[in-house]
């Protein structure tokens, strides 16, 4: 049996990096995966990939409209929610100063509110059959700040705080709830946020490269085996945890030169 074994599972931003990679693992251990994107193209590509342990449900989490239909239609159609992955995200970039206020609402409405709305809709569903795993896409910058990256910076922040407040008050509710902190992952994603609107996308790609210590970003595959142990039961004492996957970064002070310079 495989580790998420006849459990049905909602992620959103499945349509791909991250997303795509944990519904794909988690279907092949064995889960029932409700795959929730913005992205139909995409989304559905993925759920055609895994075939009929998946579909699709396009899903704007910024709208908690949505959000609350995408958890009652999963309810629907399978009688109950297992696991909740809050993945999606979208970001702007600029310094504090300079960052337009719709880039910051934005920002913090898909990237904090939404995962807010996932817990918000699938926290009384999961009180009410007895247990269930929530797991969040946090980040390293939600533990530090980024030059130009203020919005994302304090959303993802946020994201780790409310992680830690809902592990708390559902303990006792038989329900599991803790984050997922990645450093610099190649999705495409990251890829057009993070480097591709730089003046020097190699340059600024390089040098992502080696700001972590492993000398590589990470890929998607390598933080979705993160998000299933997890949500599985071999994570069964763990809940209000952050779980840093960033090839070293955040265990160097950044105040002296790198080895290979």
């Amino acid at each position: 049996m495989g580790k998420l074994e006849n459990r049905i599972a909602v992620i959103t931003g499945g349509g791909s990096g991250i997303g795509e990679a944990t519904a794909k693992l988690f279907a092949a251990e064995g889960a029932r995966v409700v795959i929730a994107d913005i992205d139909e193209k995409n989304g559905n590509r993925v759920a055609g990939e895994i075939g009929a342990p998946a579909v699709y449900r396009n899903t704007d989490v910024s709208d908690p409209a949505q959000v609350e239909a995408m958890v009652k239609s999963t309810v629907e159609r399978f009688g109950r929610l297992h696991v909740l992955f809050n993945n999606a995200f979208a970001t702007r970039m600029g310094p504090v100063g300079e960052i337009s206020i719709e880039d910051w609402h934005k920002t913090i409405s898909v990237t904090l509110s939404g995962v807010f709305y996932g817990m918000r809709f699938a926290l009384p569903q999961m009180v009410a059959q007895g247990g269930g795993v929530i797991v969040n896409t946090a980040s390293i910058s939600g533990l530090g700040g980024d030059y130009g990256a203020g919005a994302y910076n304090a959303a993802k922040a946020g994201v780790v705080n409310l992680t830690r407040s809902a592990a708390i008050e559902y303990a006792r509710k038989n329900i599991r709830v803790n984050a997922v902190c990645p450093g610099m992952v190649e999705t495409p994603a990251v890829l057009n946020t993070f480097i591709g609107q730089s003046r020097n996308p190699e340059r600024v790609r390089k040098l992502n490269e080696e700001c972590h210590p492993i000398g590589r970003m990470g890929k998607p595959e390598e933080i979705a085996k993160v998000v299933l142990f997890l949500a599985s039961d071999d994570a069964s004492f763990v809940t209000g945890s952050m779980y840093v996957a960033d090839g070293g970064v955040t265990a160097h002070t950044g105040l002296t030169g790198h080895p290979l310079r």
